[in-house]
């Protein structure tokens, strides 16, 4: 036994003893304290935390931004504002694709190939239908394992909050503040197939689409809509015995392209095939997207398109406070049950009921 072992035996036995417990009881309270404590900060400690790109005040802005609590909503707004003028020096990228179409390991394949030049990248993902389903994206995240260690990148799994509007919102507010931690290259993600395509398409700069071989089928299975909205489409899993089918498919999609009226851009979006697997086509969806860039920065349509969608922010940001402003207050929701029931009864239209309601609330705003 050393010198050292005997001197700690001594002091345990001096605790025993009762003397410096109480020292240590309120030692331990004041850590305790002083952690409690902490946990509240202000909208500028989170701003500054966030600009020296700490990602744990990165990760509880985004958490504020995420909770309808009104307090921590109001917190959030304010770390925003202190965030905007650092934001908006990113390529923002929407990447969507038919279920089973490979998107993770495509989001890490390419994901790894920007943080290795050099790019910081933050991982956003879109998914209104994970109330439903509580939260199959978790699933998803942990296969982006490479991805998720690497300390050039940020994923960050959706909120599952149910209505779209409310994630569009968030994951807006969510880009603002990664871009203001200094990430140059954001993806959101669509999780759900269906409208969130339309509402990330409002939120990016390039919108890539992901689709598998076998086009016959896939071009009725995936909406006309989402095909125009796509300024790149990449044929994943073209590998194996499957890059001639691959190759064909990106004939057809490329055929099927030319039916489209022109896009506003002025680009031609391209379709390559990729396998994410291996790794191949990854290098060249990347070189797409700086194309497109270099593109639309040169005819002004990459700024009229970010200026577009704060316009469409803006207007969104109405429809949700007026929304949520009308459905909590008290005559509203002391009326709504009866109207809903004398509509469903077809004593009163729905029309002239809704009208009848905003009458009610606007009586008490008058």
């Amino acid at each position: 036994m050393s010198d050292n072992d005997h001197h700690h035996h001594s002091s345990a036995l001096q605790v025993n003893a009762g003397v410096p417990q109480p020292e240590q009881v309120s030692k331990s309270s004041v850590e305790r304290f002083k952690r409690a404590r902490r946990k509240v900060r202000t909208a500028r400690e989170y701003a500054d935390g966030i600009l020296a790109g700490n990602r744990i005040l990165l990760s509880q802005a985004i958490t504020l931004v995420e909770s309808s609590r009104q307090q921590h909503h109001e917190l959030a707004q304010d770390i925003i504002s202190q965030c905007l003028p650092h934001a908006g020096n990113s390529v923002r990228i929407g990447i969507t694709g038919v279920p089973g179409v490979g998107k993770s390991t495509f989001i890490e394949a390419l994901g790894i190939h920007l943080t290795a030049l050099g790019h910081k990248l933050a991982v956003l993902a879109i998914d209104p239908s994970s109330t439903r389903t509580k939260g199959s994206i978790l699933g998803d995240k942990t296969r982006m394992e490479a991805l998720s260690v690497d300390k050039n990148a940020f994923i960050r799994p959706s909120p599952s909050s149910g209505s779209l509007g409310g994630v569009a919102r968030k994951t807006r507010e969510s880009i603002i503040l990664c871009e203001a931690a200094g990430f140059d290259v954001i993806f959101v993600e669509t999780v759900g197939v269906g409208q969130s395509e339309t509402t990330v398409h409002g939120m990016v700069d390039f919108f890539l689409l992901l689709m598998l071989a076998g086009a016959g089928d896939e071009l009725q299975g995936i909406k006309r809509g989402i095909m125009e909205m796509a300024d790149a489409i990449c044929i994943n899993k073209a590998d194996g015995d499957n890059q001639q089918a691959a190759q064909r498919a990106r004939v057809e999609y490329q055929n099927a392209l030319h039916l489209f009226p022109p896009a506003p851009s002025g680009w031609t979006p391209p379709v390559q095939t990729c396998s994410a697997r291996t790794g191949t086509g990854i290098k060249e969806a990347w070189e797409s997207v700086q194309k497109y860039l270099i593109k639309t920065r040169q005819n002004g349509f990459f700024q009229e398109n970010r200026m577009e969608q704060k316009n469409l922010t803006l207007h969104e940001a109405i429809d949700d406070i007026l929304q949520s402003d009308f459905y909590n207050n008290n005559k509203i929701k002391a009326s709504l049950p009866q109207m809903q029931k004398a509509v469903r009864g077809d004593e009163v239209s729905a029309y002239v009921a809704a009208r009848q309601l905003v009458d009610l609330y606007d009586q008490q705003h008058s």
